[in-house]
């Protein structure tokens, strides 16, 4: 049905022009929703979104448009790139016209108030919908860039999952399916907040040793607090769970790190996030999940000690040490240590 309708795009940020231009490629024509009509005019126009893929052309199959419901009505595949603070009131004027689509959320998020995920507001605000995720190792840039890059469909919906990865599968862009769609979304919104930490840490020049035990201990940490949710643990082992955490919290070209880069330069949280210029998900996450970490008395000393940091004042020397001192654990939570 989907290779004789256009798909929609809905989110004109760095990923949902990514995505964009993938299904484009790929033969799709594309309505590519965004809310400022100035971005879609210089989109039009210029053929590139300046303010958040500059230099990479916006390919000719894709249509800059502020007109959602006339997407909507076109359209029975669309895939959500909104920010989360954006994506319930994005969506919920059009909640009538959603019914029966197939909605795939890219957002990497946690709603504050209610700590529901994206997929899990899109499921309240459309009961209707057929919906599923999408996340992995996955930076925008480099998909622009078509670099060789995987990711994850996830959802119950066997024939959602087979459409995406029918539409998005191509030369350099791979889609793997999972039917795990709570933990492998869930990955993808807790990677975040760890991987402010890694850009603090190498900012202070701390070491490989340093770096690879932050990773390490954040997906323990992560895994624990998602199992004990409901997720399956076996999920954070590829590409949406340690996957997505290795490439966040190591490259430089991810929105979380250069954050926590721009923190361990000395710039308040604040600065650094106008720095960005763009939203940085594990901000957002950090105080809700902390919250909650709290509520339900899972054990996670990273996030504690990320939260101190960026609102409590405390440095991450201070945080590390602390974690050093720590009482000593089982290396992985699921594999049984006889004696410990």
């Amino acid at each position: 049905m989907t290779q004789q309708q256009p798909i929609a795009v809905l989110g004109g940020g760095s990923f949902g022009t990514a995505i964009a231009n993938l299904l484009a490629q790929n033969g799709h024509r594309v309505l590519h929703w965004m809310r400022d009509p100035v971005q879609a005019e210089a989109i039009r126009t210029h053929r590139e979104n300046p303010r958040y893929l500059k230099g990479v052309k916006v390919l000719d199959g894709v249509e800059p448009t502020t007109d959602l419901s006339a997407v909507l009505n076109s359209c029975a595949l669309a895939f959500v790139a909104l920010p989360s603070s954006a994506l319930r009131q994005v969506l919920q004027p059009v909640a009538a016209l959603l019914a029966g689509k197939m909605l795939v959320s890219t957002t990497k998020g946690i709603e504050a108030q209610t700590f529901k995920l994206m997929s899990e507001i899109i499921e309240e605000v459309a009961p209707q919908a057929r919906i599923g995720v999408l996340s992995g190792p996955n930076l925008a840039k480099e998909i622009a860039a078509h670099t060789l890059t995987a990711t994850v469909v996830a959802s119950e919906d066997e024939a959602l999952c087979r459409e995406v990865q029918e539409v998005l599968h191509g030369r350099t862009f791979r889609v793997y399916a999972s039917a795990d769609r709570f933990g492998v979304e869930l990955g993808g919104a807790l990677k975040n907040v760890y991987a402010i930490i890694a850009g603090m840490a190498a900012a202070l020049g701390m070491g490989e040793n340093t770096k690879s035990m932050l990773i390490t201990r954040a997906l323990a940490e992560m895994t624990r607090f998602a199992v004990h949710l409901g997720a399956n643990p076996m999920t954070f082992l590829g590409l949406a769970g340690v996957g997505d955490l290795i490439v966040t919290c190591s490259s430089p070209k991810s929105r979380n790190y250069q954050v926590g880069f721009a923190l361990g330069e000395g710039l308040s949280l604040q600065e650094a996030v106008e720095r960005l210029g763009e939203v940085a998900e594990g901000v957002n996450t950090i105080k809700v999940l902390k919250a909650k970490a709290e509520e339900l008395q899972v054990y996670m000393p990273l996030v504690a000690g990320l939260h101190a940091i960026l609102f409590e004042g405390r440095t991450l020397d201070q945080v590390i040490e602390a974690l050093m001192r720590a009482e000593p654990k089982t290396d992985v939570d699921f594999i049984p240590a006889t004696g410990f």
